[in-house]
C-alpha cells in the first residue's frame, strides 16, 4: 500500500490537519453536546482521537526500540474484552481533565506520534501487515470515520 514511511506520514499529516481547528473552539463552547456527532462534544471529539493516537504512540515508542509492542497487545486485548466500553473511559477521563490539558495533548500527540514513526524501522510497522493495519486505524481511517462529527462540531462551535 505505502512504498514508504514518509508516504504514510505525509497522508496522515494531511488528514489530520482540518482537526487541528478543534483547538480554536472556545473554552465556553468545549462542553456543548453536538446532535450532529452522536451527542459528542469537542472535548468528547478530541479525547477520543487523541488517547487512541496515544495507544499508538505507546506502541511506536516500544517498536522504535524493539520488534514487538507490549502496549498493541493490551490494547488489542481489552478492545475483544471491552470493545465500546474502551470509548465510555476514554470520555469519562478526558471530561474530568482540564482544558489546559486537552489542548496541549491535542497539539502534541500528533507530531510526536509522527516523530516516532519516522524512527521505527519500517520493517517494524509499514512492512508489517498487522503494525500498519493497527497505525491506520487509530490514525488516517479513524479520522475519516469521524470527518462527519469534525464539521459538526465546528458548526456549532461557530454557531
Amino acid at each position: 500500500m505505502y512504498l514508504n514511511a514518509l508516504e504514510f506520514l505525509e497522508e496522515e499529516r494531511d488528514a489530520w490537519r482540518p482537526f487541528e481547528a478543534l483547538v480554536s473552539i472556545p473554552d465556553e463552547r468545549m462542553d456543548v453536546s453536538v446532535a450532529g456527532a452522536h451527542g459528542w462534544s469537542a472535548r468528547d471529539l478530541i479525547g477520543h482521537l487523541v488517547a487512541w493516537q496515544e495507544g499508538a504512540l505507546a506502541t511506536a515508542r516500544e517498536l522504535a526500540v524493539g520488534e514487538g509492542s507490549a502496549a498493541k497487545a493490551r490494547l488489542d486485548e481489552e478492545w475483544d474484552r471491552r470493545g465500546d466500553d474502551m470509548n465510555a473511559d476514554i470520555a469519562a477521563e478526558w471530561r474530568a481533565m482540564p482544558l489546559d490539558e486537552v489542548r496541549r495533548r491535542l497539539a502534541t500527540v500528533p507530531g510526536e506520534l509522527r516523530g516516532y514513526l519516522t524512527v521505527v524501522p519500517e520493517t517494524r510497522w509499514l512492512k508489517n501487515d498487522d503494525y500498519l493495519r493497527f497505525f491506520l486505524d487509530e490514525t488516517i481511517e479513524h479520522y475519516a470515520d469521524h470527518e462527519a462529527d469534525l464539521r459538526a462540531v465546528l458548526e456549532a462551535a461557530a454557531g
